[in-house]
């Protein structure tokens, strides 16, 4: 752990980090005050940086990779119930609200630099910054509803549906993702998952010959056909 001002690439991830979606809106007396409470941590692919049951709790802001927020069962099966990549954040704040354990664990998918303080520190800034502490429990109120709908579209959709919601909401993200991650998270078996892709593929590729032929009808999302189309379009985007 290094503190932003010491670290050798400090000018880059100073830009970095103001890019990020929490951090973007501060003034520069605001960002004054906080820079110094930040430390900046590397960490290997499958590391732990918060685990399910803990009481250490710390915010964190994504300045490289990509993290996964996962949740197990006592016989410790695990499901991803989110990812955060480059300018996006990962918390512990409602918990930390509530005065509860962790109730999920927050992993590195790929190698991962990210920028943290402890919630003691976070919860304490923003308390001296109203407007900041509003804009940021927005945030964390969708990262919830998020959650909540991926957990919904896991019951209600079935994996081509999943697949498909997943690519049209996080088109990049997908593509950085490691199949075997991404096919856990829409809860596919990886040959499954492999099939599917495959195929949506040769889809898109006879949809763009015969819209150059002039004889296809356009289908609306270029999707399989899903009996629960309010669901997945309107409530959850």
């Amino acid at each position: 752990m290094t503190q932003l001002a010491l670290h050798p690439q400090s000018k880059i991830i100073r830009l970095q980090l103001r890019q990020n979606m929490v951090l973007q809106s501060l003034s520069v007396a605001q960002w004054n005050e906080f820079e110094p409470l930040l430390e900046i941590t590397d960490y290997a692919k499958g590391e732990t940086l918060e685990l399910q049951g803990a009481h250490s709790m710390e915010q964190y802001f994504v300045i490289d990779g990509i993290l996964k927020r996962t949740v197990a069962n006592a016989q410790g099966k695990e499901m991803i119930l989110r990812f955060a990549a480059e300018s996006d954040i990962d918390t512990s704040y409602a918990a930390w609200r509530l005065k509860t354990p962790m109730p999920y664990s927050i992993r590195a998918v790929t190698r991962v630099r990210a920028a943290k303080l402890s919630m003691l520190q976070w919860a304490a800034f923003l308390e001296r910054h109203a407007r900041i502490k509003g804009e940021f429990e927005l945030e964390v109120m969708k990262l919830m509803s998020e959650v909540m709908a991926h957990t919904i579209t896991l019951h209600l959709l079935n994996a081509p549906g999943r697949v498909q919601r997943f690519m049209r909401k996080h088109a990049e993200l997908a593509k950085r993702l490691p199949k075997k991650e991404l096919a856990l998270f829409v809860h596919t078996a990886i040959k499954k998952h492999l099939d599917m892709m495959q195929m949506l593929q040769q889809a898109k590729g006879m949809a763009a010959v015969m819209k150059a032929m002039g004889g296809g009808r356009k289908q609306q999302d270029e999707e399989p056909e899903d009996k629960t189309p309010p669901l997945d379009k309107d409530m959850f985007g």
